[in-house]
């Protein structure tokens, strides 16, 4: 087993990734970061939950020249949220070395992303839709793009996104490097490799194969007009300490949902007619363990990286092979077991068939739980359901509690650049290079990120302090 020390990273990089609790290398990883290190083009299949962000966020953050302005590695996602949590993985590794990456997508005020990427700006992630905007808009710049990241093709693919990527690539310098994941390689995702990579790297790591392993798998047969009770009686039974639940349509989700809280679940609902904050603030509390219980549309079956979840209950069969593996990849992550447990109507026997022969093996048909072993079962279930789960703190969240958001009031008008803020800063008594986060300099103000707890100590300094020469107001940042 090789460790992170081993690949010849940055201390920057090393260090983060330390801090972050990367203790050793995942197996997808161990293949990806060598290969992307030495310049490969790569073509892996990787499940979700297997550490694929940080298999390509690691050696591209390593790779990053910081005194470029200009975006130099673009990650085209399916998804917001994936975006999202691209941009925070980048961030969290790059910190210390002030890699500054920004998430594009829709339904944001493209003004604001408009504003973010006239700043310095390292990594783009972004949904392919969005990207296009700006790129017609003429409001990004890919002249030093390095490294292009297509993040879940096979989803892309399902969406219909794909000729958009295709129309992106076109835009990018030849000359750069091209990484491909998928967890699935449908003809189409294999010519799209074909005719956009260089003699890639086909990877695969051993034991990635629909993670039969740490994941059981049950069918349930059920008339439409029993599922929900039948899902009653498996919870009951089951009693999960975290549980996602997959419809096939936002009005499902809503309906399960509401019954459910008038049940007494501890349960919220996730779907794509939702404002974006409202997503991200419901999938912060999933992760954090404020709710046991969370009903969605696929919209939480990419990308989303929480590794408490102990069971999945595919509510509506999903009509789409694939979804069934990013559906079932939501639990059993980081080598946990997880079950899955669908519920199959008598009209769906084709579809679940069809699902069978994608992932390789049947899935085991199971009965209901009977009113013995739910009866059996009940007072501790409804223990649970009357208090929370142990609240989930992530290393990355332990990691931004030792920094503080600084504010001034002066920035491009008044021609500072960030180096003065560095040479002012550094000048601090206790203050060197490593305990200065991501700079975002705007026209009339500037933030600074001061890392290691240090914050209150730059805060008090610059009371009497200058930068170029002038006298700046400084507190701590409210965003």
């Amino acid at each position: 087993m090789n460790k992170f020390t081993d690949y010849g990273l940055e201390e920057t990089i090393i260090d983060a990734v330390k801090d972050l609790g990367y203790e050793q290398p995942t197996a997808i990883q161990e293949l990806v970061l060598p290969q992307v290190l030495a310049g490969q083009d790569v073509l892996a299949k990787s499940q979700t939950g297997s550490g694929k962000t940080a298999a390509y966020a690691i050696p591209i953050s390593n790779n990053i020249d910081w005194t470029e302005n200009k975006p130099q590695a673009l990650i085209l996602t399916p998804t917001r949220e994936l975006a999202v949590q691209v941009m925070e993985d980048f961030t969290n590794i790059g910190r210390y070395k002030r890699i500054k990456a920004v998430a594009i997508y829709g339904k944001q005020p493209i003004k604001f992303q408009i504003a973010a990427l006239r700043q310095k700006t390292h990594i783009v992630a972004g949904t392919p839709g969005r990207v296009m905007d700006h790129i017609e808009r003429e409001t990004i710049n890919f002249d030093k793009i390095q490294y292009l990241v297509i993040d879940e093709a096979d989803e892309m693919l399902n969406m219909g996104f794909i000729e958009q990527v295709e129309k992106i690539i076109k835009k990018l310098p030849t000359d750069r490097k091209t990484l491909l994941f998928s967890a699935t390689f449908p003809e189409a995702i294999k010519r799209l490799a074909k005719k956009y990579m260089i003699e890639p790297v086909l990877l695969e790591a051993a034991g990635n194969q629909s993670k039969v392993s740490t994941i059981r798998h049950e069918v349930i047969e059920v008339p439409e007009e029993m599922k929900y009770d039948t899902f009653r009686k498996v919870t009951t039974a089951e009693n999960p300490d975290s549980c996602i639940v997959f419809c096939r349509t936002k009005d499902q989700v809503a309906k399960v949902c509401d019954n459910l809280t008038e049940d007494g679940y501890s349960v919220d609902m996730l779907h794509g007619g939702m404002t974006q904050d409202d997503r991200l603030a419901v999938m912060n509390d999933f992760r954090k363990g404020d709710f046991r219980y969370l009903v969605a549309t696929d919209v939480a079956a990419r990308g989303i990286d929480i590794d408490h979840i102990t069971m999945v209950v595919q509510y509506d069969l999903p009509l789409e092979k694939e979804s069934y593996v990013h559906r079932a990849g939501r639990t059993g992550r980081a080598g946990k077991e997880g079950k899955v447990i669908t519920f199959v109507t008598p009209y769906e026997g084709k579809f679940l068939h069809s699902i069978e022969e994608f992932i390789g093996f049947k899935i085991n048909r199971v009965n209901l739980p009977t009113s013995e072993q739910v009866a059996l079962n009940i007072e501790a279930f409804k223990k649970k359901m009357a208090t929370l789960p142990e609240r989930k703190i992530a290393k990355k969240d332990q990691l931004n509690d030792h920094i503080t958001k600084l504010y001034f009031n002066g920035g491009k008008k008044k021609k500072i650049r960030a180096i003065d803020f560095v040479g002012t800063l550094t000048n601090i008594d206790g203050i060197d290079g490593q305990d200065i986060g991501i700079i975002t300099i705007q026209d009339s103000c500037t933030f600074i990120e001061i890392l290691n707890d240090k914050g209150h100590i730059v805060l008090k300094a610059m009371q009497n302090k200058t930068v170029k020469n002038k006298q700046l107001k400084v507190h701590i940042a409210k965003k």
